[in-house]
């Protein structure tokens, strides 16, 4: 998930979100964390966890870096599940990480502050580090095995971050930014860059790198498409303009697709893509030989869809604002994802949200939370012409006003010559 919490900066909002590792599943809203084993029939045990009610870090008002900080909400920005599914970290928008462990039950293991509030986070594959993406610019690492270490400055942008990943071996940190980078950094020395993906023409939203072809990175765009790369060397091998399949969905000329989520299965290569304030999950498959994406589905809703993630093998789960269905599932069949109702782990976890709903009511209607990140452009050129035209005429008025005082004062002095 990614959030941004009243802040200096532009950036995505706080939204609720989804996420799912092995037998367990976890949902957000507002400050409300919601977890629990859906797949386990004997297990009817929820998780619950308010940031509310979170310790505050006595630093008095200033955060770790020792600058005044402001207060913030409650709001959960960012989480994560490890590799394993053993730890799930968050920050919120009082500028806490949390950490917490989650076999045999979920509990809180730490609570450190950030120096800024944080828009992505990602847990090695060694689970021994947390990265923590933030707006201003930055990403530092925060220690698994001791929890209550302070975080260390890996690396720096010049511009707002808005999603950072790594590569399956941990050897190369990868971070997109709102200036349309996307940089490849390597993890045990992040001052050596060892390539950008240069290409998109709006803020790179999500990147991904695909875990069973690790060379390859997926990334998306407020330039409405998806990109493929050899993130190694900044290779751009496929574009996908995604107006081209998105575009009879609207009606409006100018419409943007600025993808929000983006989800991957290893099992059969599917990415399933939800683009910022459209009712539809878009769904492509990979084709590694080939290194582009073939589209495959489209799975309209009759609500806004907050978040989508898959299964492991495959099943689509999707979080939508409808305080009575708020979880749809669809289960491949035949090459075509199609709706399930008679599922018990549906069933359950849509009863938890259902129970929880006052958490998510406040995000219903909520307004685009990407379109305070592309750039205003302003034709300059246009207003300085007219205002040039402006001061010729003025000038040109100018001095016919003068000549005519000129003309009258001679014809004034040769009257007067003429009655002597």
């Amino acid at each position: 998930m990614e959030g941004g919490g009243g802040g200096r900066v532009p950036g995505p909002g706080p939204g609720p979100a989804l996420a799912l590792r092995g037998a367990l599943m976890a949902a957000s809203g507002g400050g409300r964390l919601l977890a629990a084993r859906y797949r386990e029939a004997g297990d009817d045990s929820l998780f619950v966890y308010d940031c509310i009610n979170a310790e505050k870090k006595a630093l008095g008002n200033k955060g770790q870096d020792g600058k005044p900080t402001d207060k913030g909400s409650d709001d959960i920005l960012a989480f994560a599940f490890s590799p394993s599914g053993d730890y799930f970290a968050l920050t919120d928008d009082s500028k806490r990480l949390i950490l917490f462990h989650t076999k045999p039950s979920w509990e809180c293991v730490s609570i450190r502050s950030v120096s800024r509030r944080c828009t992505s986070l990602i847990i090695t594959a060694a689970e021994d580090k947390i990265l923590v993406a933030d707006k201003s610019g930055d990403v530092y690492s925060y220690s698994i095995t001791e929890p209550q270490a302070d975080g260390k400055l890996e690396l720096g942008h010049l511009s707002l971050l808005l999603d950072v990943a790594l590569s399956p071996d941990d050897q190369y940190i990868l971070t997109a930014d709102r200036d349309e980078k996307i940089r490849v950094s390597l993890a045990k020395a992040p001052h050596n860059i060892v390539s950008y993906c240069l290409g998109h023409k709006e803020f790179v939203s999500k990147i991904l790198v695909i875990p069973n072809y690790p060379d390859l990175l997926l990334s998306a765009s407020g330039d409405s498409t998806l990109r493929l790369w050899e993130y190694k060397s900044g290779e751009e091998v496929y574009c996908c303009h995604l107006s081209s399949i998105c575009g009879p969905e609207t009606t409006k000329t100018d419409q943007k697709y600025p993808v929000s989520r983006i989800t991957y299965c290893c099992q059969g290569g599917y990415v399933a893509v939800l683009c910022d304030g459209i009712s539809t999950v878009y769904v492509f498959q990979l084709d590694a030989i080939a290194q582009q994406l073939v589209y495959r589905q489209q799975i309209s809703l009759k609500h806004k869809v907050w978040d989508i993630a898959f299964e492991e093998m495959g099943d689509l789960w999707i979080l939508e604002e409808d305080s009575e269905a708020p979880l749809q599932l669809y289960r491949p069949c035949d090459g075509q994802w199609k709706p399930v109702t008679e599922d018990k782990g549906l069933q359950k976890m849509s009863k938890y949200l259902q129970d929880n709903w006052t958490v998510f009511e406040g995000f219903v209607g909520a307004e685009s939370h990407y379109s305070s990140l592309y750039k205003a452009s302003f034709d300059n050129m246009a207003a300085y012409l007219q205002r040039k035209e402006e001061r010729l005429q003025q000038q040109k008025k100018k001095r016919q006003d003068l000549q005519c005082g000129s003309n009258g004062q001679t014809k004034k002095m040769k009257t007067e010559e003429s009655l002597l």
